[in-house]
């Protein structure tokens, strides 16, 4: 055996059970998502996580964590932190990572770049604007016509410095009213009061949005570029004039700073292989997403780094910038 091909050898010996490790962890993963239960973070981590744990997937067990508090950003934090083992996962909306360092220039203290390391995007989903049943506007016209008689409208997110926050703020230059952001800790608790009426305007997640239509709310308009299959009379911003308000969002998968490459990639094919399933697909679209899974890690990494500096000119434009959240 020549020294070069006894050094292959050795490399290959002492690279396996790295290889192995992260093709299956043994000890217990977690995915940690900074929303409480019932709303669309946790949803879609719950049905990842049945996909990628079992004795051939990324690990024999995970459980999913909510970490709630100051706009998401806990749970950023809480990853960021971990040990880099490949055993905590963060699946966070896309607004943590491109959106809240302009608005909250002072309390977040991470770079999704520098401290986390960016595997996968896992699905894509529309924002739409709602208001109760019992509300006078029929329609996107009625709700415009509606509003101009405000001296205010409050609407409610479900975060802070989030894509639909932003997304009321350009509706409210749009329309030319003046709009009150009213924030939430996640969708769950702001369609409970939707539903009630204590508020009269909600900008969320469409998936978070569909399951109460029959239930007292009335959806207005999705920010999707075209009309979805599964709700043909429902219009977007763009047909109704105001076009700058198409605007998509993702949920991503992202590992500690340092975690090992051959963990990394094996967290990225068991996300690809999850989200080809036939019933993975099914499960997405009755929710109102899509599996969207990135080319590579890299790929991923600079979609952020595309879509954050994209944001930044949105946040300086709007004049808007928070000091907690």
């Amino acid at each position: 055996m020549t020294r070069l091909t006894r050094r292959a050898a050795l490399i290959g010996i002492l690279a396996a059970p790295t290889l192995s490790r992260a093709q299956t962890i043994a000890r217990p993963a977690r995915i940690i998502v900074g929303f409480p239960a019932g709303g669309s973070s946790d949803v879609i981590a719950r049905l990842y996580a049945e996909r990628l744990r079992g004795p051939a997937a990324y690990a024999t067990q995970i459980v999913v964590e909510t970490r709630t508090g100051a706009a998401g950003r806990i749970a950023v934090e809480t990853v960021k932190s971990a040990i880099p083992d490949g055993e905590t996962i963060l699946q966070t909306p896309a607004s943590m990572l491109t959106l809240q360092p302009h608005v909250f220039p002072r309390q977040v203290r991470y770079d999704a770049l520098v401290d986390l390391v960016p595997v996968s995007t896992v699905v894509s989903f529309p924002f739409a604007l709602a208001v109760p049943a019992a509300h006078p506007a029929r329609d996107f016209g009625g709700f415009v016509a509606w509003a101009r008689t405000q001296q205010e409208v409050p609407y409610a997110s479900p975060a802070a410095g989030a894509a639909p926050h932003f997304l009321g703020v350009m509706l409210a230059r749009a329309i030319g009213v003046r709009m009150e952001h009213v924030s939430y800790r996640g969708a769950a608790p702001a369609m409970q009061d939707l539903l009630a009426g204590r508020i009269q305007a909600f900008i969320g997640v469409l998936g978070d949005i569909a399951p109460f239509g029959a239930q007292g709310v009335r959806i207005l308009a999705v920010s999707s570029e075209r009309r979805l299959p599964r709700y043909p009379d429902l219009p977007t911003f763009a047909e109704l004039g105001h076009p700058a308000l198409t605007k998509g969002e993702w949920f991503g998968m992202l590992l500690p700073a340092n975690t090992p490459g051959p963990m990394v990639q094996g967290l990225f094919e068991a996300i690809r292989r999850a989200a080809a399933e036939p019933t993975m697909r099914e499960a997405l679209e009755r929710l109102d997403y899509a599996a969207t899974v990135s080319d590579s890690p890299a790929a991923f990494a600079a979609r952020i780094r595309r879509e954050r500096e994209e944001w930044a000119v949105t946040v300086r434009e709007s004049g808007v910038q928070l000091d907690d959240g």
